[in-house]
């Protein structure tokens, strides 16, 4: 069985702001990137814009329990009930299922710095971490780090009772985590699904992490494709959920359709020189025959090398309008694909394109595609 996939809710929020109208502005250049170039100085970061939280997360106490990343998660996810006019349908919720491409949670600065501090002068370093580590942590802490905490949240909160998954594994899971929605509904596993991801960027344990591996820019901002003088990723705080369901049950139910989404693929390269390329360029080739004049969506990381690639691949496809998720909202890693899919099928709803591709290669490993069309 292979049944039509489409998306009738869009949650999205950034450092532009929240909703559809906000973000489809931003793709039809209406609106300039927000970056900030000091907080974090070296490293230039989109800071989440303030959201009203009471909006979708009414009890303070909620708010209250959660990370910053899971309160914008919860956020973007009750916007995509909203959208897909399923926010008080206690029937549909009982059978929605739910997937969240998730980092690990969020850690307590003020230890971690004094716990690196000590190392310095531990006569035994590892005895030493060991005891502070114990010591020093809240069990309570942990709890709150578990990655499936914004899945569980998102059901509490707005009362989803289907099952629901986690996927961990950078921009990989974004990626797995739309195709895992998809072809459940296609193959009649499911009628529908909420699926999406969130990001805090601002938070100096992952520019730590990411600078460790040297895949930070540092400067000012540059568009993701003009990067070659000082490439690396400019990360943003950001989330994406969207309600995909069957094109059965949509047209049943008089459901709005945003967009079509035909394919999800995804691969793994050995990452030898081309292989970014030549896996992107398979992945498109594989969705048939595509319009000259498609919307390109990259969720593109800045990251030296990895990036050319995906450009090249993208040249394929020459008279694209070609669109880098960074150069609006900055890199979201594993909240990155499902944002750049939600944003093309905003661009689509907004009859900006009738047609778009969206490709993404994670910043060390995986590769991704996925094929919309205007409902």
């Amino acid at each position: 069985m292979q049944r039509g996939v489409v998306i009738t809710g869009i949650g999205l929020a950034s450092s532009l702001g929240e909703g559809i109208e906000t973000h489809a502005a931003a793709l039809a250049g209406h609106m300039a990137p927000v970056v900030d170039t000091t907080s974090f100085a070296p490293y230039p970061v989109h800071p989440l814009k303030a959201l009203e939280l009471d909006r979708q997360i009414p009890k303070k106490s909620d708010q209250r329990q959660m990370e910053p990343w899971q309160r914008l998660g919860v956020y973007a996810a009750g916007l995509a009930l909203d959208g897909a006019g399923i926010k008080d349908d206690v029937e549909t919720k009982s059978l929605l299922q739910v997937i969240v491409a998730a980092g690990g949670g969020e850690r307590d600065h003020a230890v971690d710095g004094a716990i690196l501090t000590g190392l310095r002068s531990a006569n035994a370093p590892g005895a030493y971490l060991n005891e502070r580590l114990m010591g020093d942590l809240r069990p309570t802490l942990f709890l709150a780090q578990l990655s499936n905490l914004l899945a569980g949240n998102i059901g509490i909160v707005h009362g989803i009772t289907g099952a629901s998954r986690t996927f961990m594994g950078e921009e990989q899971a974004g990626v797995d985590a739309v195709r895992t929605a998809h072809a459940r509904i296609a193959s009649g596993q499911t009628e529908i699904m909420l699926v999406g991801g969130s990001y805090n960027a601002e938070r100096r344990d992952m520019l730590l992490l990411l600078e460790l591996g040297g895949y930070l820019r540092k400067g000012d901002f540059a568009p993701v494709f003009e990067r070659e003088a000082a490439p690396g990723i400019v990360t943003g705080s950001a989330s994406a959920f969207l309600v995909l369901e069957s094109a059965e049950r949509a047209a049943a139910r008089g459901a709005a359709i945003h967009a079509r989404l035909d394919k999800v693929v995804a691969a793994r390269s050995k990452r030898t020189l081309g292989a970014v390329e030549a896996t992107l360029r398979a992945l498109i080739g594989g969705f048939g025959a595509i319009s000259p004049d498609v919307l390109a969506m990259s969720a593109a990381t800045g990251a030296a090398g990895i990036t050319g690639e995906e450009a090249a691949a993208l040249s394929g496809l020459p008279q694209a309008r070609r669109i880098a998720t960074g150069d609006l909202l900055g890199h979201a890693l594993e909240a990155a694909f499902p944002i750049s899919v939600a944003l093309a099928a905003a661009a689509l709803s907004a009859g900006q394109a009738k047609e778009a591709v969206v490709t993404g290669a994670g910043h060390w490993r995986g590769e991704g595609a996925a094929h919309l069309v205007k409902a």
